[in-house]
């Protein structure tokens, strides 16, 4: 969709060297997914969430993780209010756009929790009312490596709400050298210009679902999931199955293609299946991404 290259463009004056992740988050967020971006600190994941709300027009909050983190502190909490003599609901900054969970493994289980059912139904439930949240709502949740010191793994659950995990790694070293040049790449934010707005994204939304899928590629869909089923102990949900379709759908718009192509799965399926096909035990040593990658190969595409 040609309206879609300038916001590229644009996030990618600020994110140097990583058109196929900056590719990835959009495709995400145009599936009506949610991303986690995974990676050791200082790589630029806080600052593509900004870049990523700043050009699409989204109202953005950023929640920092923290161990002491409560559930209330995500979702809001009813507070006595003695001029009424009633309780009042105070939301909290999950009602917003996108929302940034910044190093989401730093806080408790509990408070992780929280974020389950605003992610699925994209409502919050506080005291027994219900809370519709704003549309497009986008969460972009970070994560450093679990191994490191005051990180929590998250839980399947949690893990199989988001559609897709991306890394951004290291620079390749001529945008290592532009970013030593240019200095810090925040600094670029108030600098970056709004490209589409939030009913433009909703747009974009609808248009990808209504992207053309042929039979043979459900087929290849299908192929790969069960072989993740017949190979693993936990293979892929239906719902990691339905976002790998939309995915796909969201990746073919961004390319603009009028129907899906086994391509279009191919690129995006190791970022939607490997958090979600981390090995077991007795599950084998690959890790999720190699057995992903390892799929592709191995799974004919239907004639």
């Amino acid at each position: 969709m040609s309206r879609l290259r300038p916001a590229l463009a644009a996030i990618e004056r600020v994110i140097l060297g990583k058109p196929g992740q900056v590719r990835l988050c959009l495709a995400c967020l145009l599936a009506r997914g949610h991303l986690l971006i995974e990676d050791v600190p200082g790589v630029g994941k806080t600052t593509l969430a900004q870049a990523l709300a700043r050009v699409l027009g989204l109202e953005w909050t950023r929640l920092q993780f923290t161990s002491d983190l409560l559930p209330a502190d995500i979702v809001g909490v009813s507070i006595f209010d003695r001029t009424t003599q009633k309780f009042q609901f105070r939301r909290g900054p999950v009602f917003t756009q996108l929302l940034l969970a910044d190093e989401v493994n730093r806080a408790s289980p509990k408070a992780q929790s929280a974020l389950l059912e605003a992610m699925e139904e994209r409502q919050v439930s506080v005291e027994g009312v219900t809370y519709e949240l704003p549309e497009p709502f986008f969460v972009v949740a970070t994560q450093n490596p679990h191994e490191q010191l005051g990180t929590y793994r998250l839980p399947e659950s949690q893990l199989d709400r988001f559609l897709m995990r991306v890394s951004l790694g290291y620079p390749d070293p001529s945008s290592e050298r532009r970013v030593l040049l240019q200095g810090e790449r925040r600094d670029l934010l108030n600098e970056t210009r709004t490209v589409l707005s939030p009913a433009e994204v909703l747009s974009l939304q609808i248009e990808a679902r209504q992207i053309y899928v042929a039979d043979k590629l459900l087929d290849y869909i299908q192929a790969l999931v069960a072989r993740t089923r017949a190979e693993l102990s936990l293979g892929l949900s239906p719902r990691a199955a339905q976002g790998l379709l939309h995915a796909a759908q969201a990746w073919a718009l961004i390319h603009e293609d009028s129907a899906v192509l086994p391509e279009h799965v191919q690129a995006v399926f190791t970022a939607v299946a490997a958090h979600r096909l981390e090995l077991h035990d007795g599950d084998g040593a690959a890790s999720g991404s190699e057995f992903a990658g390892a799929l592709i190969k191995a799974v004919p595409i239907p004639i």
